[in-house]
């Protein structure tokens, strides 16, 4: 299999680092997997994984997102591993497999940032529960309501971070709605509610949202933090986002 992807020389953004960590156990092992990307229409992971020898099926509303997977996966030259599904999380079970059969066969979901904006978390993880082969895994992956609350206030919104901190849409005006934010608690109460078994939570971005651009910070040196920040609290605590990997008893 080709070099993993958390290897440096890839140019993967620093802030996915501790996703990829996390992952590498089952991604990096040698064995190739089917996988089921929820919500992931661009390809940031399902190109990378696809270039490990994973055979990677996308499902995501945008038919415009699925347009550039496709052009990403062909550019890779992965296009043949790599299947576009356009379809809703919370209707997998029509999506897969037109509703007149099972398909629990995928080794590892991905549903990362998809359950801020779905109709029902619940019922998306419980689609995506079903689609998972017995002992498969699901990596989830949120927004962080704390690390929120510290954006909104350190870019002056302090009214913004106050109603966050308070689970309140900060612009209740909009004609959008309010994109949900999780504590820890709130998405290990929701993975377990799709009758998945959660492993430890970590921090997803503990400092790579924070750094300038124009910073010159070492990107290598940036992931390294962020995989040691990962599992390590206060600094987990206010990451921009919260992660955990599931697995389907």
């Amino acid at each position: 299999m080709p070099t993993a992807p958390t290897s440096p020389d890839e140019q993967l953004p620093a802030r996915t680092a501790a996703l990829w960590a996390a992952l590498d156990p089952l991604v990096g092992a040698g064995t190739a997997l089917r996988v089921l990307d929820v919500g992931g229409g661009s390809g940031m992971f399902a190109v990378p994984l696809a270039r490990l020898g994973h055979t990677v099926t996308v499902v995501d509303p945008s038919a415009d997102a699925l347009a550039t997977l496709r052009r990403r996966a062909d550019t890779a030259g992965v296009g043949e591993r790599v299947h576009g599904i356009q379809g809703d999380g919370d209707l997998l079970h029509e999506v897969l497999t037109d509703g007149t059969a099972d398909d629990s066969t995928y080794d590892l979901a991905l549903c990362h940032y998809v359950l801020e904006v779905v109709d029902d978390p619940a019922v998306t993880l419980r689609e995506i529960a079903r689609a998972l082969r017995p002992g498969g895994q699901v990596s989830v992956a949120t927004v962080n309501r704390a690390g929120a609350v510290l954006a909104r206030a350190v870019a002056g919104h302090p009214v913004e971070a106050l109603a966050l901190l308070e689970d309140r849409d900060p612009a209740p005006g909009r004609a959008k709605p309010a994109r949900r934010r999780f504590s820890p608690e709130e998405l290990l109460a929701l993975v377990g509610g799709a009758d998945l078994d959660p492993g430890p939570w970590r921090g997803v971005s503990v400092v790579a949202d924070l750094l300038e651009a124009t910073s010159g910070a070492d990107q290598q040196a940036v992931r390294a933090l962020e995989v040691a920040l990962a599992g390590a609290s206060p600094f987990r605590d206010v990451a921009t986002g919260l992660h955990v990997l599931a697995a389907r008893a």
